[in-house]
């Protein structure tokens, strides 16, 4: 049987969320590492199997692609939580809030008068050559000037305790059910602790979410119908896409489901005959979501899907083309863009970074590949990165000719020393890296969830949290007052 204490556990040299350098507990983690120790155990292995069996109960799982199929898995849940203080919490909220609000103000300055381009401030180089610039948008402006309606913002925290924003998801972000499964698996199998603490709730995020695409329908008098556009069963997160549907109260469809008639308005099919629809909430990529503007063979959306959102028949969450902004390079512009729009300082920083399409920084990135972590400016899932001090010659080389050939696709930043946590292993209770994700809301009002997605990298020593890259979660508790 594993030994399982915080005492005796080494956190290692980066910051640690639960344990001081010194070895005890930080202030806000002494509930919960007593907790552990009057569990014991036998009684804690207990509890983590019947959390394991929870999760394949209810069917918590997210598909993992691989060249020999795809692969259904259970959701990888360390029931150890990450613990946060609720002072320290309201200053990352006002500067998510500050972030995504910048970032739709610059996706509509995109599309319609480009004047951060015209002052000088962003590189039309950058914007000319945007994978995700879609030029069916240009002089479309959607209700409330919102692009981006969902936000999942990765941060990280190092070595100086502080929080770094590591990038922006603003397509189609994904993991917010587990963040709130993790939430109900703990309260469900771990109710004594939750005693010890004020933990913030996250209860109503879907709540949240509902009324966020409510307030985008063109029928503001009526209920809207809202539906969740999902690729289908096999898709990754095809799990939250029919479990937000059903938290909200919304259809679950897909794009064979939907029709867009002569009227240029989005009706659904269904045994009386077609409904309205107001609001699509699509987790779909753009290429896939109107075959007659962008890809012709797709068989995933809608035809005509663009017609109706463009004359403001039905509302779209997140926009088309909210991914311009959704670019590794142009996550370097960041704080430019809050200083250009707000007339303020970015209240979280951005981890330095290098943009291998500029000479100099190119050059200081092949010259540092060992030191660096190299990002493909579009990718997603940990997928197609560059580990400088985890990687091969072989692979260094690789990436500098990839670099060399598409150095506007490259950018580079410092490995940075992602903080731990405790997390139970096979030997115990052991250090490992993590990041988070909390969840940005905008339409008519601005809302941040309550903590967020904790990802974990459960193999020893690595910096990759992904799920499809073998890493975990925790529960996030952001907690007030103190114990």
């Amino acid at each position: 049987m594993r030994h399982i204490t915080c005492e005796g556990y080494q956190a290692g040299n980066a910051f640690d969320e639960l344990i001081a350098p010194d070895g005890h507990p930080r202030p806000l983690a002494r509930g919960l590492c007593d907790y552990i120790a009057e569990l014991g155990s036998e009684e804690l292995s207990g509890r983590v199997a019947a959390v394991d069996a929870a999760i394949m109960t209810a069917g918590i799982t997210f598909m993992v692609y691989t060249e020999s199929g795809n692969i259904d898995r259970a959701w990888p849940f360390d029931v150890i939580p990450r613990i946060i203080d609720g002072h320290e919490w309201e200053r990352v909220e006002k500067g998510l809030k500050q972030r995504l609000a910048a970032l739709n103000m610059f996706i509509s300055d995109i599309y319609n008068e480009q004047k951060i381009v015209k002052d000088g401030v962003f590189p039309l180089e950058v914007l000319q050559d945007s994978k995700n610039f879609r030029a069916a948008c240009v002089g479309t402006m959607p209700r409330f000037g919102v692009w981006a309606h969902v936000c999942g913002t990765d941060l990280v925290r190092h070595s100086d305790g502080e929080f770094y924003v590591l990038e922006d998801n603003l397509r189609v972000p994904s993991g917010v059910s587990y963040m709130l499964e993790n939430r109900r698996l703990m309260k469900r199998l771990f109710p004594e602790v939750f005693g010890r603490y004020r933990i913030r709730s996250m209860d109503d995020y879907t709540a949240r979410l509902y009324d966020t695409l409510a307030a985008l329908s063109p029928r503001p008098g009526e209920r809207p119908v809202i539906v969740v556009l999902t690729p289908g069963i096999f898709n990754s997160a095809y799990f939250e896409h029919s479990y937000l549907a059903q938290q909200m109260g919304a259809e679950l469809v897909e794009g064979a489901d939907l029709v867009v008639l002569d009227d240029d308005c989005v009706y659904m099919k269904n045994i009386d005959g077609l409904q309205r629809v107001d609001v699509i909430y699509r987790r779909i990529d753009d290429d896939f979501l109107d075959p007659e503007v962008f890809r012709p063979d797709s068989c995933l959306g809608v035809r005509g899907l663009m017609r109706a959102w463009k004359s403001g028949n039905v509302g779209l969450a997140n926009a088309p083309g909210a991914g311009v902004a959704d670019d590794k390079v142009v996550y370097a512009y960041v704080p430019q863009m809050i200083k250009y729009y707000l007339g303020e300082e970015a209240i979280l920083p951005n981890v330095p970074s290098y943009l291998c399409m500029y000479e100099k920084d190119r050059e200081y990135v092949l010259a540092n590949l060992d030191k660096l972590v190299v990002k493909p400016a579009n990718e997603s899932g940990g997928y197609g990165m560059l580990i400088g001090p985890q990687s091969s010659a072989e692979e260094r080389a690789k990436f500098a000719a990839l670099i060399r050939e598409n150095p506007r696709n490259y950018m580079a930043q410092p490995t940075l020393s992602l903080s731990t946590a405790p997390t139970l292993c096979e030997e115990g209770l052991a250090p490992r890296h993590l990041d988070l994700r909390p969840f940005v809301l905008q339409s008519s009002q601005l809302y941040v969830t309550a903590g967020g997605l904790t990802r974990v990298a459960m193999r020893k020593g690595s910096l990759v949290v992904n799920s499809s890259q073998g890493g975990g979660s925790k529960d996030t508790w952001i907690v007030e007052g103190g114990q």
